[in-house]
């Protein structure tokens, strides 16, 4: 059975997703009691947000592409950063009439905004399409070995160094004789204090 916290993401991705897509669709193909792209492209013109028809077709996309993301809880984070972009523009275009929707504030599309932002940062849970398929993004390209935190950099010859401290007679010592040097533990690597490690260590030759 799925865990409530997954459920909860389902709802709140279906809701937030399905009603934004049902609205991008009114406004793309008139669907569902819409006005069309004409009567809506006149209405952003009045908003002030100009040439209406441009906005208009970008607000409808964005609305039914994201919507249909994050109801399908795929290609995570994308839908919910088109929602959130999308109801920042629609709460700007209400600022001047308030706060509440019965006066046509911004009470809705802010709300929108915060429910994005919010399926944004949790993730589409465990019954999303990402999950059931293992579909992830492309991230871009790690630094390799050869960088300064992989065995050719600083930090691999500092641990060379401490793990040959001891061994034979040209060995390198970081730690007085006698006495084990302790063993590197699994810190992130940080390029300016591993350097002056090598260094420093570059210069503690044993006999």
């Amino acid at each position: 059975m799925p865990a409530p916290r997954d459920l909860a993401l389902l709802t709140g991705r279906l809701v937030l997703g399905g009603y934004l897509a049902a609205h991008g669709a009114q406004k793309l193909f008139g669907s569902f009691d819409g006005y069309g792209i004409e009567a809506t492209s006149a209405g952003f013109d009045r908003l002030g947000l100009q040439p209406g028809g441009f906005f208009a077709r970008v607000a409808g996309v964005s609305e039914l592409g994201g919507g249909v993301l994050v109801a399908l809880g795929a290609a995570q984070p994308v839908g919910p950063a088109v929602l959130a972009g999308t109801m920042a523009v629609a709460s700007s275009t209400h600022l001047d009439n308030g706060p509440f929707s019965t006066k046509s504030g911004y009470e809705l599309p802010l709300t929108n905004l915060a429910t994005a932002l919010a399926l944004g940062v949790a993730g589409p849970g465990s019954l999303s399409f990402d999950r059931l398929t293992g579909f992830r993004l492309p991230r871009p390209l790690r630094p390799s070995g050869r960088g300064r935190c992989g065995p050719g950099g600083p930090g691999g010859r500092v641990r060379r160094i401490i793990r040959g401290s001891g061994r034979g007679r040209g060995s390198r010592r970081l730690a007085p004789p006698g006495r084990h040097p302790p063993r590197p533990g699994p810190r992130p690597c940080r390029g300016r204090r591993l350097s002056r490690a090598a260094t420093t260590a570059r210069g503690h030759d044993g006999p």
